[in-house]
């Protein structure tokens, strides 16, 4: 029972640590993990070795996949190949269902850029759509809201999936991480699409724009697409998160155990570069055709930077959450809880409700992930989860978790609402139960495929 309580502790102070005082994860999981150390009574000269080799062999697992992955969505978000994306989108389905498009665009967007800076991106595309269509804001917000979010939890390259896949040590599983999280992500935002609906036709009150802020809503968005100048060819924009998807699941078939591509030179070169972070690298050249201009070389090395300020503290808080989880499962607490929660038979409703717990407490999507992983890799033999199989379903579960609830301590619930000037007492009304809806619709999409191939 020791074991339990230090665990509560140091959670609660994670928690505390990050909502309230404001401290970065990074370091509030490196002193929970040091703290941790001297608390579950391990010997002190193997305390910081621990920490150091669980750091750094998580850097060295997931960090370049993470770099890659992140400076190639900047580059999509900075050369307009999003609204590239986008308009192509609306091409094929058109508006007569702008609910359905606006989840669409968001659920594709999503996959290489955040969900944040996706929303940003799209809003005024959002707008003049529902304008054309004349169908309440409110709900073609919470459609791309739903949309965007359903891809960030669930789809690699996106961080938070990728660091809960490195923390539970199946980085080469990431295709089948990638076809699952497909579907369960279609499944998450089908529940939020529906949701959405509900407020097709409802007159909601939104915040009066300012003086300032009034214009004609098309204008609005061609103000913003023009601002990118000329648009990159579809085909293009849709290549550098195409080409890394592709690579990593025909890799993933290529090592079926039937071997289709059998044991030759084209299967040493299919598994080359299905390889994560050859996979990425392929992709992040294919994004090099989106620069345009003169200086390429000076622009792309801005994206790179961007790109690396970008990525930095997902990559300490991964690397420091995965030395929190060195240190607990160095300790007795894993016994403990394998005794304990083998008798429940809770199997794949553990990692949901940790992730839901930790991500309704502190706000942030990747730290539940992060965090929730590092507590579940000891736990999986006694939960049944141990294979690979397992760990890809506890990785999407995780994510599901990681969706429930969006309030006031997560920065896309303000993101979402102050754009879209919807009142906060509307916003918990409107959109947090999305989000709700959203994770429980995931993880029963997880639930069902684990009855069918666990």
């Amino acid at each position: 029972m020791l074991s339990i309580a230090i665990l509560v502790i140091l959670v609660v102070a994670i928690v505390f640590a990050t909502a309230k005082l404001k401290i970065n994860p990074f370091l509030a999981l490196l002193a929970a993990a040091l703290v941790g150390g001297f608390a579950f009574g391990l010997p002190v000269v193997e305390i910081a070795p621990i920490i150091t080799t669980a750091f750094g062999a998580t850097l060295g697992n997931i960090g370049l996949i993470i770099l890659f992955g992140t400076i190639i969505g900047v580059i999509l978000e900075r050369t307009g190949a999003a609204i590239s994306m986008a308009e192509a989108l609306i091409r094929v389905l058109g508006t007569r269902f702008p609910t359905l498009t606006m989840s669409v665009i968001g659920f594709i967007v999503s996959i290489p850029v955040f969900c944040d800076s996706g929303f940003v991106i799209l809003n005024s595309l959002k707008k003049s759509l529902a304008a054309r269509a004349k169908v309440s804001l409110v709900a073609m917000t919470i459609a791309l809201m739903t949309g965007l979010y359903s891809t960030h939890v669930f789809v690699p390259p996106t961080p938070g999936p990728l660091a809960a896949a490195g923390n539970l040590n199946i980085i080469d599983q990431l295709g089948l991480i990638i076809g699952l999280g497909l579907i369960v992500a279609a499944v998450s935002a089908l529940a939020g699409l529906l949701w959405a609906n509900r407020f097709l036709k409802k007159d909601i009150e939104l915040i009066p724009e300012l003086a300032s802020e009034e214009s004609d809503l098309d204008s609005d968005y061609e103000a913003i697409r023009a601002a990118y100048g000329k648009l990159p060819n579809t085909f293009l924009a849709f290549l550098p998160i195409l080409a890394p998807i592709l690579l990593i699941c025909i890799a993933s078939i290529a090592n079926l155990p039937a071997r289709p591509f059998g044991e030759s030179g084209l299967y040493a070169a299919i598994v080359f570069l299905g390889t994560p972070v050859i996979a990425l690298a392929v992709g992040l050249i294919a994004a090099l055709f989106l620069l345009r201009g003169k200086g390429k070389l000076e622009m792309f090395g801005e994206r790179v930077n961007e790109g690396i300020r970008i990525s930095a503290p997902i990559l300490l808080i991964t690397a420091s959450g995965a030395a929190f989880g060195a240190i607990l499962a160095a300790s007795d607490l894993t016994d403990f809880l394998g005794n304990t929660l083998s008798t429940l038979g809770l199997g794949l409703a553990v990692p949901f409700l940790i992730s839901a717990a930790l991500k309704t407490a502190q706000g942030s999507s990747t730290v539940a992930m992060v965090t929730t992983s590092v507590l579940l890799l000891p736990l999986l033999p006694v939960l049944g989860l141990d294979s690979d199989l397992g760990k890809v379903l506890s990785v999407l579960a995780i994510g599901a978790g990681a969706m429930v609830v969006s309030h006031a301590n997560d920065s896309f619930f303000w993101v979402v609402s102050q754009l879209s000037r919807i009142p906060v007492a509307t916003a918990y009304r409107t959109l947090t139960p999305a989000t709700a809806i959203q994770g429980v619709a995931g993880f029963a999409a997880v639930w069902v495929i684990g009855l069918i191939v666990l």
